[in-house]
This record gives structure tokens, sequence and C-alpha cells, in this order.
């Protein structure tokens, strides 16, 4: 992602600071603006009004930084889902809720990060293990309140798993509208619902 003349600096001990700060949330905005693959050092530094060195005493190259707002940004999704259901059928809507907002959010990032994403989704194995042990504690509480019919748990979190990253997946790289996106999802992931609520 680097433009011709941009070079990484040696290996040195990198600094933190506000200035490192100022960094990610340039590149958070840009990303958000143009698209991940529109980010250089050279943008950076413009803004800045500082030089090369100001960035890669900070950074080793522009994918560390954007796998820090891609990290960030993944952890926001997570933090933004609250549980709040009482009863079987709002227990079904959080789901459906939940399952479309992550959809949404998902289609949003990944639309920025197109041409990044999937080359250097290094989360992605702790994104799963962290989404099976919410969907597997969502699984218990609902087959506890005789919301749920007995399944196999690790199968329902693989199949909703999968589900989902398709459907984000498909959305993506057929650049639907995110209504489209939408529409398609939230009938797919209630058939789907349907055959795990009781």
């Amino acid at each position: 992602m680097e433009l011709a003349g941009e070079t990484e600096a040696p290996k040195q001990e990198r600094i933190h600071d506000d200035i490192s700060d100022q960094i990610v949330e340039i590149v958070a905005r840009i990303t958000a603006a143009e698209g991940a693959h529109k980010v250089t050092v050279k943008k950076i530094i413009n803004e800045m009004g500082v030089t090369n060195r100001v960035f890669y005493n900070r950074f080793s190259n522009i994918d560390e930084v954007l796998r820090i707002v891609y990290r960030n940004t993944v952890v926001n999704m997570r933090e933004s889902i609250k549980p709040e259901f009482h009863d079987k059928a709002s227990f079904a809507q959080f789901c459906l809720d939940t399952a479309v907002s992550v959809l949404v959010q998902s289609y949003d990032v990944k639309m920025q990060f197109r041409r990044y994403i999937f080359e250097h989704d290094s989360l992605t194995e702790e994104n799963r293990i962290r989404w099976y042990d919410k969907i597997k504690k969502y699984y218990q509480y609902a087959l506890e309140q005789g919301f749920a019919k007995p399944v196999d748990a690790e199968a329902l979190c693989c199949a909703i798993w999968c589900f989902c990253r398709g459907y984000y997946a498909d959305a993506v790289s057929r650049q639907l509208s995110r209504e489209e996106a939408v529409r398609n999802f939230t009938f797919g992931f209630t058939c789907l619902l349907s055959s795990v609520i009781a």
C-alpha cells in the first residue's frame, strides 16, 4: 500500500504518544471517507504537516495502522451489542436485531476495507471464538428459559458464524446496497432462527 518513494524505517523502538493516536484517527477518517486503499503515508504527513520520520518512528507501515483501525472497529461493534430480552418473542427479536446490526456495521466497515480486509483480517480466529462464546451464552439462556430447542451448541455456533460471514462476504463482493443486503439477510436469518426457537 506504500507509494513509490515511501520507505519503511529500520527496526527500532517505536514511540507511542498523542501523535500516534492522531495518526490512527486520521487513518480511520480517510478509511471511512475513501476506503483503506486510499490511505498513504504522504496523505497523513501532509495533513499533519510533519515528515516521514514522525510516522515511521511510531509505525512500521500503513498496514500496522490499518490493523489498529480495523481492530478498534471490531471491538466497538462487539461492545455495541446490548442484550435486552425478557421473553421468547423479545429474545427472538434480539437475535434478529443483533444479527442485522452486525451485518450493517460489517457491511459499512468491509466496504471501507474491501481491498484490505480479506488479506489482512488477523482477527478472524479471535473474532470467531468471541462470537461462538456469545452465541453459546445466549443459546444456553434461551434453552434454560424454554425459548430454544435442544440442539448441538457447537454446530449451532458454526452454522450462525458461517451463515453471517457468508452473507457479509456476498453483500460486499457483489456491492449490494445496504437495504438489499439487510432484506436478504433478514429473510435467511429468520429462517435459521425459526429452526432453533421453540
